[in-house]
């Protein structure tokens, strides 16, 4: 009995213990889903964005943060900074090429490297025909190599340290290379870890895989019907995001300057003015995220003068046409693609815009030269020519009566009667000097009653 009671009591002692102790309907849930999609060009902007929503996913332990990348083109500085931090997260991301069609660029090879799941969509490419890594030219050719080596030595860890492949990265550092789904699963082992159609078949895929965190953990992903969370940029961030597109940044800075030739053309009211000025401000906050060639943008400001110029001083089309080169020029030489592979000024919108300025050009040019064959519509000079009713006899001097009043006329020839119609040839110091109409008489207008 006394063992007996000794076990009882023990067994009350650990009950609590045990009740606390998570049963298989207790198990902990997996954390929240995330999803943070990219599109047009990878800048600071978008790294911003996609940091914070990194931050966001390890501050929930979260179950994965799936990055959906449908970018055109990258800053290769930002996109590789961006990548260490995918490599280092404290919880699993999955980097998820997407829509078809999606040309990843440089950005596609850095951040489907660093990933924990590497997917790609049918018909997806990563990877650059330019080098993944621009060196300074100034630097030795053993210093050169270095940085390559180093490069190329953390594209090939990332990958290695979740069974991929690595084969390809040398010549994507060195050289530039770009791999296709098809070609990228082709390899042994494979470039990526998988290609789903869209993102609920991803979802299933990813279901139950496991992964290994850069501090030694490892996670197990479950996402098998679980409701996705999207981190929308701030308001802020979109605009940003819009602004960054090179080709958007060159349509607002050429509306600023035609907003500021608008001003000059009608000055006083500072309307356009202040347009000018917003949307200029705007292509800036845009074109300052991009690599760009400083003799180039030089070149640009210098051509949207010669436009102003050409629209303030009216010379027939002569700085329109120099400003209109010059403006081709810079555009399509603006962005550094060294430094940026994929970020350009859309060629299309390059070539409409010349044209559109040169229309406009052609126009104000035909203008001018119109008001300046046209005859006079002000002052004493629009009474050549017009027809004059004798008031008081010309002998040659009296009087005449035109457009509602009484002028001072002298007569070319003869005399001339009241009632008579002379007409106007010209006008000397005030007075008029006109001519017989010894065949016309009109009947006396209304003016004249």
């Amino acid at each position: 009995m006394r063992r007996v009671s000794a076990i009882l009591v023990v067994l009350l002692c650990l009950l609590p213990g045990w009740l606390a102790l998570p049963g298989p309907a207790q198990a902990q849930a997996p954390g929240p889903l995330y999803v943070a999609t990219v599109r047009g060009t990878v800048t600071s902007v978008t790294v911003g964005y996609l940091r914070r929503a990194l931050r966001l996913a390890e501050a929930s332990n979260a179950s994965a943060l799936l990055i959906e990348l449908g970018s055109t083109g990258a800053v290769l500085g930002e996109a590789r900074v961006f990548a260490g931090e995918i490599a280092s997260a404290r919880v699993p991301v999955v980097v998820y090429v997407a829509p078809g069609g999606t040309d990843a660029g440089a950005a596609g090879a850095l951040f489907l490297s660093a990933a924990h799941i590497a997917a790609l969509a049918p018909d997806t490419r990563f990877g650059s025909p330019t080098p993944l890594t621009q060196v300074d030219t100034a630097l030795t050719q053993q210093t050169r190599d270095l940085v390559l080596d180093s490069v190329a030595d953390q594209l090939r860890a990332w990958n290695a340290a979740h069974g991929r492949n690595t084969a390809w990265v040398d010549q994507a550092v060195r050289q530039g290379l770009v791999l296709n789904n098809q070609q990228a699963s082709a390899l042994r082992p494979p470039a990526v870890d998988l290609v789903a159609a869209d993102r609920a078949e991803l979802l299933t895929l990813l279901e139950g895989r496991r992964v290994s965190l850069s501090d030694g953990r490892s996670a197990t992903l479950a996402t098998l019907g679980r409701p996705v969370s999207e981190v929308a940029p701030s308001a802020w961030e979109a605009l940003r995001l819009a602004l960054a597109d090179p080709t958007v940044a060159f349509v607002l800075l050429v509306l600023g300057a035609l907003a500021i030739c608008l001003e000059f053309a009608a000055p006083g009211t500072s309307v356009f003015a202040g347009i000018g000025a917003v949307l200029l401000l705007a292509a800036a906050l845009g074109l300052l995220v991009l690599p760009l060639h400083w003799w180039a943008l030089a070149l640009m400001v210098l051509a949207l003068g010669l436009l102003v110029a050409e629209f303030a001083a009216h010379t027939h089309g002569a700085l329109a046409v120099a400003g209109i080169t010059l403006m081709v020029v810079s555009a399509l030489n603006l962005v550094d693609t060294a430094q940026a592979p994929g970020v350009f000024i859309a060629l299309w919108v390059v070539v409409l815009v010349g044209l559109a300025l040169a229309s406009l050009a052609a126009f104000g040019a035909w203008l001018a030269l119109r008001s300046r064959n046209r005859p006079a519509a002000t002052g004493q000079e629009t009474m050549i020519g017009k027809l004059a009713e004798v008031r008081q006899r010309l002998d040659p001097d009296g009087m005449v009566f035109i457009e509602g009043a009484l002028w001072r006329a002298v007569l070319e020839d003869g005399a001339a009667e009241p009632g008579d119609w002379v007409r106007v040839v010209s006008i000397h110091e005030l007075r008029l000097i006109v001519r017989r109409l010894d065949s016309i008489r009109p009947p006396r207008s209304a003016e004249s009653a």
